[in-house]
């Protein structure tokens, strides 16, 4: 749509023009249940005033909206034509004066992507529900404003609903709900702080609700008592555990205060649970919204619990990284997610029972930013953004993970301490405003004395992974002479960095395990770099670079660590050090120097060791890439049923009613194939077979149902019965994805059609869709979709919301087409559409960067 797209240069121009000074927007939502008009989209009335300056009047701008049509336009007193001047995603203000009042009365369409105001009806109970999900620029879709970071302003919202909803947003209710003109009741809410547009948020709905508070007591500001409430859908409250999120929410709110020495800024904090999100979670301040799978409606591994806790106080953290300060543009997306991504960690591990937070953060979260970070889309953490599609591209492992690694090597860098320090006085020195990266940086120079414009240069402002590798050389009595750390960059990314980083030394201890015995912490900088204090050493068996993970690295190995790896990998007694090996020989393997199914032995050899629940999960994912995408074709079958079987037997040996048990059998149904192992998870789902300990509850027996269904050995009729007894959203999802991995030709083109052809599935649905259409042991009834698939994602990427976009253009890219001549398709189409939006040839990119690393990796297992 034209003027959708917001740029950079926009965004810089009108904010050097205009200030905001408040808000006030009414929403009538009360059109959400009953019946929809049968000509058009279901709407919502939207009324918006917004009070505003410009510093050059006489001057023109524009305010952003997005909506189906616009009753009424009045800018200081003047009526607006609003066929003259909004042109369906921009309201066109000339004629400015000093100060203004625009006035705007829009019907907006509630959303079924998961983009503005979402619109889900529950298919257990017919209860509707209400959502605004706003980042980047959403917020437009909702109500009249000026869609940029930079313009912040208090909002004072007011909701009309229908009776007896709970009605939620950024700030308390302002007062009782009152009775509205034609039934129903409005709320309006006490006015915010300053803030900006892409984080204000309302939450309607029958929610059910559940309250706590938060107090604390400070010798200078007296008592801070915080209410808390947390929200879910009516038919999910028998799953709530509500209890447990209030915990860690009041572990974080005293770590942040403890650690930041700036109070939570606003008011009240509610956190919602709600469906069909697009998103983990967002930090509207004073009004999380989180997706409700974080309601766990079966048996979860203690992983699960870890990652949702992590998401809670990763959220926190952003009232003061990015609600409190603000980045001024996108391009500094970093200030926020970078830090909120790290302080998740951080605080998890200082604050909760999850104090394995570090080990799931080097080997999950650094595995995303290690594979971003090699795509030809890479960038620097501080990215060139130019348009809000650049914008919303980059919500990536780089943006988040590598950032967040690269936060971790400033701590070893600066100290704990000098980086808590310069936090507190960026909060005090910027609060309620915007900052780049100048603003940081500052505070860190003053709190750490440290240069920091160089380490910046290198951290912040290249692309690239760097890759440490220890070279020794021995003496005749087996002890160093000489170790080295070589320090390599990838590809196009040349820049070499300076690495604070531990060099660890473990060798075989008796009984087995092996262990460190020597340790070394410095700088590396350059191609190579002496570890002088582990001269004369015994010889180890394992050298371990970037021992304790404060680098950003890939690490490598010397031979003879490596094949230490091979024979002793589950004998490494420490979890951290154990995780890195494991992400280690995961990226050799994704790099082509180590063959898939060498990775795979490894995991079938000591994956049944590995005590971390959330490493083993990891592992499990990545055999099933390296097994779907890096196995030589001739090889797949074997290794295959060599996994099925190690699953199996793991399966069966592992603690009855444990998280490991649950894993394995999450993992063996993923890789079952052989007729005994498919007879084995029908007998699972009848009852006719057991397991002793493993509880088969419904999420579980979704999961063995889509494999029965992806071999053809459940029908339509089955799942529909698994669909009645699992009458709920969820079932739902689950029921269209197994109807979607049916082994038919008839089946793969209604997909299709009902995800590229048509818009009627919601966001949640098309994702299930895509998920059953692209089964890896499917590939040749998905063959005859690549030429279509380029036909048509050049129309889809302009007809359909960016998110639905992200997902189709992503989800069905025919990657399990892993031949030269799927390359070659995507050569051509990339050539032939060099005017395609920047944002769709980006993604077209990233899919082609990982075919053509899986086609390496297959020749390189060919050669195994």
């Amino acid at each position: 749509m034209p003027g959708e797209n917001l740029s950079r240069e926009e965004a810089r121009d009108r904010a050097a023009m205009l200030s905001v000074e408040r808000y006030d927007v009414a929403l009538d939502v009360r059109s959400a249940v009953g019946p929809a008009d049968p000509a058009g989209p279901r709407t919502f009335r939207s009324t918006t005033v917004i009070e505003f300056r410009c510093s050059s009047p006489g001057a023109s701008s524009f305010a952003d909206l997005v909506a189906p049509s616009v009753t009424s336009v009045r800018l200081n007193g003047r009526d607006l034509d609003p066929a003259v001047v909004f042109d369906g995603a921009r309201i066109a203000l000339d004629d400015l004066a000093e100060r203004n009042t625009l006035m705007v009365d829009a019907s907006c369409a509630y959303s079924r992507t998961g983009e503005g105001l979402h619109r889900f009806e529950d298919p257990e109970d017919g209860e509707v529900y209400l959502y605004t999900q706003y980042e980047p620029a959403d917020s437009r879709r909702v109500f009249a404003n000026f869609e940029q970071p930079d313009l912040k302003a208090p909002f004072t919202f007011q909701v009309t609903a229908p009776e007896g909803w709970t009605v939620i947003s950024n700030a308390e209710p302002d007062g009782e709900p009152v009775p509205a003109d034609g039934g129903g009741s409005v709320v309006r809410f006490q006015p915010t702080q300053p803030i900006s547009t892409y984080i204000t948020a309302v939450v309607a709905g029958p929610y059910h609700v559940e309250r706590d508070h938060y107090a604390r007591t400070f010798e200078d500001r007296g008592v801070l008592d915080i209410p808390l409430s947390a929200l879910c859908r009516r038919s999910l409250a028998r799953h709530f555990d509500a209890d447990e999120i209030f915990e860690v929410t009041k572990q974080g709110l005293d770590f942040f205060h403890d650690h930041f020495d700036y109070p939570y800024p606003f008011g009240k904090y509610d956190q919602a649970f709600v469906p069909e999100y697009n998103l983990g979670a967002m930090e509207n301040p004073g009004c999380v919204t989180f997706r409700e799978e974080f309601i766990f409606r079966g048996k979860v591994t203690r992983a699960s619990y870890e990652h949702r806790a992590n998401v809670v106080l990763h959220e926190m953290s952003h009232m003061w990284f990015g609600d409190l300060v603000t980045m001024r543009w996108w391009d500094d997306l970093w200030l926020k997610e970078s830090f909120a991504d790290f302080m998740g960690a951080f605080s998890q591990v200082g604050a909760t029972r999850y104090t394995e937070g570090w080990i799931t953060f080097a080997n999950r979260r650094k595995s995303w930013a290690y594979r971003a970070d090699q795509l030809p889309s890479t960038h620097p953490v501080v990215a060139d953004i130019r348009d809000l599609e650049d914008a919303k591209l980059n919500f990536d492992g780089i943006t988040y993970s590598k950032g967040a690694a690269v936060l971790k090597q400033l701590v070893a860098y600066v100290g704990q301490e000098a980086f808590l320090e310069a936090a507190r006085r960026y909060f005090k020195r910027h609060a309620y405003g915007n900052t780049t990266l100048d603003d940081l940086l500052s505070v860190l120079v003053e709190t750490s004395g440290r240069d920091m414009a160089a380490w910046s240069r290198s951290w912040l402002q290249t692309a690239g992974v760097n890759s440490l590798t220890p070279h020794a050389v021995y003496d005749e009595q087996d002890r160093i002479t000489e170790l080295t750390v070589l320090q390599t960059a990838d590809g196009e990314q040349p820049e070499l960095r300076p690495h604070r980083v531990a060099v660890g030394l473990y060798r075989r201890v008796p009984g087995g395990a092996v262990e460190r015995y020597a340790r070394a912490e410095l700088d590396v900088a350059g191609p190579s770099t002496a570890v002088a204090e582990l001269a004369g050493q015994p010889r180890p068996d394992l050298i371990l670079v970037n021992d304790d993970d404060l680098t950003y690295c890939k690490i490598r190995f010397d031979e003879a660590s490596l094949e230490t790896l091979r024979s002793h990998l589950g004998d490494v007694s420490d979890p951290l050090a154990r995780a890195l090996a494991w992400a280690a020989v995961w990226n050799m393997t994704r790099d082509a120097l180590m063959p898939a199914r060498d990775y795979l032995a490894l995991v079938l050899r000591f994956a049944g060791r590995e005590s971390d629940i959330g490493v083993l999960q990891s592992l499990h994912q990545q055999a099933r890439t390296a097994l779907t995408h890096y196995v030589a074709p001739p090889g797949r079958e074997e290794a295959a049923r060599e996994l099925a079987e190690g699953a199996l037997r793991e399966l069966r040996q592992a603690e009855p009613g444990s998280g490991h048990q649950l894993a394995w059998a999450r993992f063996f149904a993923a890789v079952a194939g052989s007729p005994a192992d498919l007879q084995l998870l029908q007998g699972l789902l009848a009852g006719s077979a057991k397991i002793d300990g493993l509880d088969v509850d419904q999420e579980l027996r979704w999961t063995f149902l889509e494999t029965l269904t992806a071999e053809g050995l459940a029908d339509e009729g089955v799942i529909a019965a698994e669909r009645s007894r699992d009458d709920t959203a969820s079932g739902h999802r689950h029921e269209v994805r197994c109807l979607a991995a049916r082994p038919s030709a008839a089946v793969k083109a209604a997909a299709w059609t009902d995800v590229v052809e048509s818009d009627k599935l919601s966001n949640a649905l098309v994702e299930a869709t895509i998920a059953g259409f692209a089964q890896a042991g499917q590939r040749e009834l998905t063959a005859p979709y690549t030429e279509p698939y380029f036909a048509a994602i050049e129309d889809l990427w302009a007809e359909r919301s960016i998110e639905i976009g992200m997902a189709v253009v992503r989800g069905l890219f025919p990657s399990l087409q892993d031949r030269q001549e799927t390359l070659a398709a995507t050569d051509a189409w990339l050539s032939g559409h060099p005017d395609a939006a920047p944002a769709l040839r980006r993604l077209v990119l990233e899919a082609r960067d990982d075919l053509a690393r899986a086609l390496r990796a297959q020749e390189c297992d060919a050669r195994r």
